[in-house]
C-alpha cells in the first residue's frame, strides 16, 4: 500500500458547499484503478485544500496523482504538491489507521 498527500491552492467553496459541488467528483475517485480510500482536506483561512488517499501501489498512486494534477492544472491550480509515502502498517494498526 502507498499513501498520497495531495494539496494546493483553493478559492472555495468549503464545508457543505464544497461537499455539495463536488460529490459527483467524489464518486468518480472511487472508480481510479488502485484507490482504497481517501479523506478530504481543506483550510478555509489559508485557502487550501487537498486530501491523503491510500491507494494499492507505488504505480497507481502516481498514476493518480498525474491524472489528478492535469485536471487541476485545467481548473487554473497553478501547483500542486504531491507526495507519495510508504505505510508501516504494523504502527498504523496501533494508532488504528484506517487500512484493509
Amino acid at each position: 500500500m502507498k499513501l498520497l498527500q495531495v494539496d494546493f491552492a483553493f478559492n472555495g467553496p468549503f464545508g457543505a458547499e464544497m461537499a455539495a459541488a463536488l460529490t459527483d467528483l467524489a464518486a468518480s475517485i472511487t472508480q481510479e484503478p488502485g484507490f482504497i480510500w481517501k479523506i478530504w482536506t481543506e483550510n478555509e483561512s489559508a485557502q487550501e485544500a487537498g486530501g491523503i488517499y491510500l491507494f494499492e501501489s507505488e504505480a497507481t498512486a502516481k498514476a493518480y496523482l498525474a491524472m489528478h494534477s492535469a485536471r487541476l492544472k485545467n481548473l487554473g491550480v497553478t501547483e500542486v504538491n504531491g507526495k507519495v509515502f510508504d505505510v508501516n502498517t504494523p504502527l498504523s494498526q496501533i494508532t488504528k489507521g484506517p487500512l484493509r
